[in-house]
């Protein structure tokens, strides 16, 4: 197998709403697993939160997300985006149709200076993505 990197997610309680949206936007298979299924609290108001989930698109793209316990510090930020790019025009234009629709577009999905397509928005969730479309290949 091959060495991956895929992005995981952390959430204050919304783990469940987040990754059902990003099944929306790329489709796939979601699996996703509580605390209270593996016993890894026992805060009754933890019982239902995710303690790991995995979305599994199609076209191999794998994003994963938990709910950070409540004994754990949780501060979101702006310090990580996720990028998405390839040279499939209509993929990459749909996610990010999806995933602008209650976000913010904090740059517009336009021809950049390095000759490609490229844009930048936050969704919902206050995840940063990154779009970026290059040339089809021969």
């Amino acid at each position: 197998m091959t060495t991956r990197l895929n992005p995981y997610l952390g959430f204050r309680d919304t783990a469940r709403q987040a990754m059902d949206f990003y099944q929306t936007v790329f489709g796939g298979e979601l699996t996703r697993s509580t605390f209270g299924e593996y016993n890894a609290s026992d805060a009754p108001s933890e019982q239902d939160k995710i303690m790991h989930s995995t979305l599994t698109s199609d076209s191999g793209l794998v994003l994963m997300a938990s709910d950070t316990p409540n004994n754990m510090d949780y501060r979101p930020g702006n310090n990580y985006s996720v990028s998405l790019s390839g040279d499939d025009d209509a993929e990459l234009r749909r996610y990010w149709d999806k995933l602008t629709e209650e976000g913010t577009v904090t740059m517009p999905l336009e021809p950049a200076p390095w000759g490609d397509t490229f844009g930048m928005c936050t969704d919902q969730f206050g995840v940063n993505w990154l779009v970026n479309i290059g040339p089809s290949q021969p």
